[in-house]
């Protein structure tokens, strides 16, 4: 039996979060939902089930950093799809878990699934750093 994968999305949007969570339903994945990276933390803290983070990079608090610290020091560190605009996103973070970053566009989503799929049915090696 094929195992059930577990995904948080975090995204300031309400709507991005739905529409997000019912194509990754769809899809066959358990999906949880943030809205702020306090949340964020205490889902990938306390939810040892989760297997990958979909987020948007521009989330609403001011916990960014104390966030990525967090994901940096998981472990099993977590794989994070960044789904945001590129001048929100910033490659200087030296994350171990694997990172994929998709373009906020009208086909993004495909491109998620796609790199979903990628990430939990063939995991890369750890610590390769961000893929843009």
């Amino acid at each position: 039996m094929k195992k059930k994968f577990f995904i948080l999305v975090a995204d300031r949007n309400p709507r991005v979060r739905e529409f997000l969570k019912r194509e990754m339903t769809a899809e066959g994945y358990g999906v949880l939902l943030a809205k702020n990276c306090e949340e964020v933390v205490q889902r990938i803290y306390h939810d040892e089930s989760l297997d990958l983070l979909i987020m948007d990079p521009d989330l609403p608090d001011k916990g960014a950093l104390m966030m990525w610290e967090k994901l940096q020091a998981r472990i099993p560190p977590i794989p994070v799809v960044i789904h945001g605009f590129l001048s929100d996103y910033s490659t200087n973070t030296e994350d171990p878990a694997t990172i994929i970053f998709i373009e906020k566009s009208g086909n993004s989503v495909e491109n998620i699934k796609k790199a979903v799929i990628e990430i939990l049915e063939n995991p890369v090696i750890q610590g390769d750093g961000p893929r843009v």
